[in-house]
């Protein structure tokens, strides 16, 4: 027998081996399920909680994920946060290769260990502990262990197989452990369509699921929240910051935040309360006081970031606020709340979920949720809700940050669910005059005034901040289908009272039209065409989501070469259907002049995946109406 063959079944006979350990280290024994869609796979991630008591309680964790490639690397979360409450019991990293062969060995003191805040001395003892790790190649595997002591008992982790789109698990486990005499609840969480054993006992709740695939996020979809399997959990008796508390309701909840928390904190120095008063002595009516206690907080204070899971819920000291000029969302808005209150203004700390996901506090599962705070004031007309964190944003205007979901008011007299505002379609609006001169070379000179209100204004409104450079390169990427452009002037608006942004701009471009022979084709819509078409899937498999509705209206006046007459117009265009309307058409002027009018709108809701082809169409016939032609001919 020749070397070659004998290579050949050892070779076979090391792979065999390697599948019948079935080894949770090597990227061999992954299946074909596991691997679709994903940059990333859990092999096995194990959470046990122990609640010892009311006031301590313990969290390990063992994860073994195989990162199969380059995206996946943000999946391997190896950090733990700690500070005065909370302690780092054990902490390490083992590394494998695709074999399953270990390759590196990571212990606590060899983790990144840096603050957990961007700036600043307000939480100085809030650090974080993360795994710096730069693979060689893929696949590789790292396995994770810790475990963290804390007194405060008030955030209990959720079981969470899968947190994150491209990220399929293998087995994933959940045990909670706690004493007779403390009342565990749970809520369960889109748990039906998976594979999911479970106990529940006197002193011990666990789950555990097996073989989930990947997500793979499709356009216009609900957020991820909505419809991954989570199971969420929380104590009737916990501690935070040293204070127990028994919780039954969201009223004892609220109760327990003002009076224990948060009025502690309300410490202002009297020169500020002062100061405060003498800035609100001329105005007759609560809400023009706040705004300008709105305006003052802005002009003073910055904000720092403060890493989800650090620095607790009670918010620092309106007195160190004051004295220091920066904080997190809820020493801002604490600190707000303090200001306005020394000017006998009600507002209200309100808990939420930030971000583009639109989620709501889980009205009736009472716990400590939310990863962002916001101020309430109670109004006739209407509640105003302030983001305290944002030195630019209009007095009363949350945008898509904290738009359009349930958030937890909390008030001396218990808490209350409510809803934050939405932007409605008919809000939502960008409104465009303008016109443009079409030479005989083809050369196109545009004036425009955009004027956008609504989530449009969200869009929009850090334009003010930009430099003339860095708005040069926008507007040429917003007219990207126009080369060759020049902007010649560029004039910005910001008006924060009527929540009103103005952009003006005038600039020229060569070679706009097409033009051969004696004839010109010129693409009528110049200002604001759409070239998004929704991606297309073959088979989707999550529900239309269409989260902001919007409304566009426009009108341009067009000036043609000299040269040329119209041999033919686009004609009247209207498209009505569920998810909104379309309308276009082209008016002659005089044989020189013709008149665009445009309108777009788009309507938020929910829809069936079966309504997503539909939806599709919708914007791909928009698209082919923007891009219509007026033919020109040269006159004799």
């Amino acid at each position: 027998m020749t070397l070659k063959p004998i290579a050949n079944i050892v070779m076979l006979f090391a792979t065999l081996t390697v599948f019948s350990q079935d080894s949770l280290y090597s990227s061999l024994t992954i299946s074909k399920d596991l691997r679709e869609n994903s940059n990333a796979v859990i092999r096995l991630n194990e959470l046990v909680i122990s609640l010892k008591s009311s006031s301590e309680m313990s969290v390990k964790e063992k994860r073994i994920i195989t990162v199969l490639n380059k995206q996946g690397n943000k999946n391997i979360d190896a950090y733990v946060h700690y500070d005065n409450n909370v302690k780092i019991k054990t902490l390490e990293v083992l590394a494998f290769d695709a074999f399953g062969n270990e390759i590196k060995k990571i212990r606590k003191n060899d983790f990144k260990d840096v603050s957990a805040v961007d700036g600043g001395t307000l939480y100085s003892d809030s650090r974080v502990k993360y795994l710096e790790y730069t693979p060689i190649n893929y696949p590789y595997t790292i396995e994770f262990t810790y475990e963290t002591i804390t007194g405060n008992t008030a955030f209990i982790p959720s079981f969470t197989p899968i947190d994150d789109y491209f990220v399929s698990a293998e087995t994933s486990s959940y045990t909670i452990n706690y004493p007779e005499d403390i009342t565990i609840r749970k809520k369960e969480k889109n748990i039906e369509n998976i594979d999911i054993e479970k106990e529940d006992s006197v002193g011990e709740i666990s789950y555990k699921t097996k073989n989930l695939t990947a997500f793979k996020p499709e356009d216009y979809s609900p957020s991820m929240v909505d419809f991954a399997p989570k199971v969420l959990f929380a104590s009737k008796q916990f501690t935070l910051e040293g204070v127990n508390t028994v919780v039954e309701n969201w009223d004892d909840f609220a109760k327990w935040m003002y009076h224990d928390l948060i009025k502690v904190t309300h410490d202002l120095p009297e020169k500020t309360i002062n100061d405060i008063q003498n800035l609100v002595k001329d105005e007759t009516n609560d809400i023009d006081k706040a705004k300008k206690i709105y305006q003052y907080v802005q002009d003073k204070v910055r904000y720092i970031s403060v890493q989800v899971g650090i620095g607790g819920w009670k918010p620092f000291n309106a007195s160190e606020v004051d004295r220091l000029s920066y904080g997190d969302c809820k020493a801002l808005t604490n600190y707000t709340m303090s200001l306005l209150k020394a000017a006998n203004i009600e507002s209200n700390y309100s808990v939420v979920y930030a971000g583009s996901s639109q989620k709501n506090i889980e009205e009736d599962f009472t716990s400590i949720q939310g990863n962002h705070v916001i101020l309430s004031i109670p109004n006739d007309d209407e509640t105003v809700w302030l983001e305290c964190t944002s030195q630019k944003l209009p007095f009363g205007f949350i945008g898509d940050f904290t738009d359009d979901r349930d958030v937890l008011v909390i008030t001396p007299e218990g808490g209350k669910i409510k809803h934050t505002k939405k932007y409605n379609t008919e809000e939502n609006t960008q409104i465009i005059k303008g016109n443009y001169t079409v030479s005989n070379d083809g050369a196109i000179n545009v004036s425009i005034v955009v004027n956008s209100k609504g989530i449009q204004y969200d869009d929009k409104y850090l334009l003010e901040s930009k430099t003339e450079r860095d708005l040069d390169e926008h507007y040429k990427k917003r007219w990207r289908y126009i080369n060759n452009i020049i902007i010649d002037n560029i004039e910005i608006i910001n008006n924060k009272d009527n929540i009103v942004f103005t952009e003006t701009l005038n600039f020229q471009a060569t070679n706009y039209p097409k033009i051969v022979a004696n004839r010109m084709l010129i693409t009528i819509n110049a200002l604001n065409r759409n070239t998004h078409i929704p991606d297309r899937y073959r088979d989707r498999k999550l529900p239309l989501k269409i989260k902001r509705g919007f409304k566009d209206i426009d009108e341009v006046e067009i000036t043609l070469p000299q040269d040329y007459k119209v041999e033919s117009l686009p004609n009247k265009k209207v498209i009505e259907n569920k998810f909104g309307t379309y309308k276009s058409e082209v008016v002659v002027k005089d044989e020189n002049t013709l008149l665009y009018k445009r309108e777009f709108v788009v309507n938020d809701g929910e829809f069936p995946k079966e309504d997503y082809s539909k939806f599709r169409t919708f914007y791909k016939e928009v698209s082919k109406q923007d891009n219509a032609k007026v033919a020109l001919i040269k006159k004799e």
